[in-house]
């Protein structure tokens, strides 16, 4: 557990140098739950990319950080985020919006609760819908896990979250 430990602290004072590069991430933090009914931790950095190219209301956002998972048994877990996401914005730039994307994710344990992951590496569907409020915005998200197949078992499981993302 040590060695968790050390390795979440690592990425954190990574993901804290490239945030205070001249505000080019901005914090997102959230909590949720998973289908196991366990309580679940999201911290991101993330940035926006504009696609005015492709659609004048679309964006990529690009975000990368730790999911944090409890347990009722003594195995919680932990895994580093990789979450791009196409993200249209209804009525132009402070505006309800959604998000969709697929990512990936690299978990410490291969299990979790009743779950048998199999690989360390997941793939993670996400789907988003949120809105500006104060000088953020506040989304609902779903996550699944799955490794795709990989490898047998692929118990994957599903995070229903509720957001703030900050600018930093």
């Amino acid at each position: 557990m040590l060695r968790a430990r050390t390795l979440i602290a690592r990425l954190f004072a990574c993901l804290a140098m490239a945030g205070s590069q001249a505000g080019l991430a901005d914090l997102y933090v959230a909590g949720g739950a998973t289908s196991e009914s366990t309580a679940a931790l999201r911290i991101e950095l993330d940035t926006m990319v504009g696609l005015e190219r492709l659609h004048p209301q679309l964006d990529l956002r690009l975000a990368t950080g730790l999911l944090l998972l409890s347990s009722r048994e003594k195995d919680a877990n932990a895994a580093w985020l990789l979450t791009p996401a196409l993200r249209y914005t209804f009525a132009g730039q402070r505006s309800a919006f959604i998000e969709a994307g697929i990512g990936g994710a690299l978990f410490l344990n291969t299990r979790h609760e009743s779950r048998e992951l199999s690989t360390a590496f997941q793939f993670q569907d996400r789907i988003a819908a949120g809105l500006p409020l104060g000088g953020g915005e506040l989304a609902l998200s779903l996550s699944h896990y799955s490794n795709g197949g990989i490898k047998r078992p692929n118990d994957g499981f599903e995070v229903l979250a509720l957001g703030y993302r900050w600018a930093l």
